[in-house]
C-alpha cells in the first residue's frame, strides 16, 4: 500500500462522536468525513464534557436532516450509530419526540414472547426512519451481579440465564435485520459479574467472571452470526495478565477469533473511558487496540470532547504505521472487515 491509500483506511478505523444538532462546511467533523475518510460517527443526546443537555438529537426531524447531511458528505458509506438499547441506555428520548422502549430486564420477564420482537420492530423502524444504520446493542451480558453499577442497577441484562438471553437478542436482531440496522453484541467478554464500571475506572474481572458469560456469544457465532461485537475495557488476568481485554492480543485472537470462531467485526467501547484514559495514551491505546485485532474504534468525544480528535490520532496511527508498531496487514484486514460489515446493510 501507498502512503495515501494507508491515510484513506485509517480514517476508516474510527467512529467519532462530535459537536452539534446540523452540519456545516467547516465543521470538523465535515474535515474528518471529506479528507479523513471516516467510518462513521456515533449521536449523542447531551454533550458531558460541556454540561450541555442536548447535543446531537433534539428532534426527528432534526435528527433526519443531519443524517442526511453527514451522508451527503460521505457519498451514503458512513456508518451512523447510536446507543439505543431501550430503559437508561436511551439516546432517543421520549421528551425530545421520540417513542420509549422498556429495558432489557422488563422484556427479558415477559410472559408475552412477542413484545421483544414488538420492540426490536418499533427501535429498527424509528432508527432506520432518522437515517441511522448501526445500533450498538443489544446487551448479551449475563445478569449475575444485580448491583453491578453500569449493567444490572441500570436492568440492562435481559436475565442471568444465557438461554432467555439469546432468545430475546435473536429476536431483537432480527427485528433490526428487517429494517436494515445493523446490530452489535456487547460486551465481550462479560461484563454482568463485574463490580464496577469501566466509564470510571480500570474493571478487574478476574475473580468475579465466569465461563458461562461466553455463551451468548457462543450461541450468536455457532449459529452464522458474523455482524459486529463489542469488546470491553475488562481486565481478566486469566486471559491476560497485562492487559484489559481491548488491546489484549490474547482475548481477541485466542478467545473470540480461534475459540469462538468470530470472522465478523470486533468493536471497542468507548476508547474515552477511564479503565482505558487512567493508565493508557488515548493514541497509545488506539494503536495498542489496532494491533490487538480491534476493528473499529470508538472516540465518543463526549466524556472529553476535542473537535479534531481524529486529526490527531489519524496521524498518530499513521506514525505507528511508519514506524512499525503497526503493520500495513492488520489496518488492511481492520478496513476489509468494516466495508464487509458496511455491505451488510444492502443484505
Amino acid at each position: 500500500m501507498n502512503d495515501d491509500t494507508i491515510a484513506e483506511k485509517i480514517g476508516q478505523l474510527f467512529l467519532i462522536g462530535f459537536e452539534g444538532t446540523t452540519l456545516l462546511k467547516n465543521d470538523p467533523i465535515a474535515a474528518d468525513i471529506v479528507n479523513r475518510n471516516l467510518g462513521g460517527v456515533i449521536l449523542f443526546d447531551k454533550l458531558l464534557a460541556k454540561k450541555m443537555a442536548a447535543n446531537n438529537i433534539v428532534t426527528p426531524t432534526q435528527v433526519a436532516d443531519l443524517t442526511t447531511s453527514l451522508q451527503d458528505l460521505a457519498e451514503g458509506n458512513l456508518l451512523i450509530a447510536v446507543d439505543q438499547e431501550g430503559g437508561m441506555v436511551t439516546r432517543l428520548k421520549e421528551q425530545h419526540g421520540f417513542p420509549t422502549t422498556p429495558e432489557a430486564e422488563t422484556l427479558g420477564n415477559a410472559t408475552d414472547s412477542d413484545e421483544i420482537t414488538r420492540c426490536g420492530q418499533q427501535v429498527a423502524r424509528l432508527l432506520s426512519s432518522l437515517g441511522i444504520n448501526f445500533n450498538l446493542a443489544p446487551v448479551v451480558d449475563l445478569n449475575i451481579y444485580k448491583k453491578n453499577p453500569i449493567i444490572g442497577a441500570l436492568s440492562r441484562s435481559f436475565s442471568e440465564n444465557p438461554d432467555i438471553v439469546f432468545e430475546k437478542t435473536t429476536k431483537w436482531i432480527e427485528a433490526h435485520r428487517k429494517e436494515r440496522l445493523l446490530s452489535c453484541l456487547k460486551h465481550f467478554p462479560g461484563h454482568g459479574s463485574s463490580r464496577s464500571d469501566s466509564h470510571l475506572g480500570f474493571v478487574d474481572i478476574s475473580a468475579t467472571w465466569r465461563e458461562i458469560e461466553l455463551q451468548p456469544y457462543r450461541d450468536f457465532i455457532s449459529r452464522g452470526y458474523q455482524e459486529a461485537i463489542m469488546i470491553g475495557h475488562l481486565f481478566n488476568n486469566n486471559f491476560d495478565e497485562i492487559y484489559p481485554a481491548t488491546l489484549s492480543h490474547s482475548t481477541v485472537h485466542k478467545i473470540l477469533r480461534s475459540q469462538l470462531q468470530f470472522k465478523g467485526l470486533i468493536v471497542s467501547d468507548d476508547m474515552q473511558m477511564r479503565a482505558i484514559t487512567d493508565r493508557y495514551g488515548l493514541a497509545e491505546a488506539c494503536c495498542k487496540a489496532i494491533s490487538a485485532g480491534v476493528d473499529l474504534l470508538i472516540i465518543g468525544n463526549n466524556i472529553c470532547h476535542d473537535p479534531h480528535i481524529l486529526e490527531k490520532l489519524h496521524s498518530e496511527l499513521l506514525k505507528a504505521v511508519k514506524t512499525g508498531r503497526l503493520t500495513t496487514k492488520r489496518i488492511e484486514e481492520a478496513w476489509t472487515r468494516i466495508q464487509k460489515f458496511k455491505l451488510l446493510r444492502a443484505i
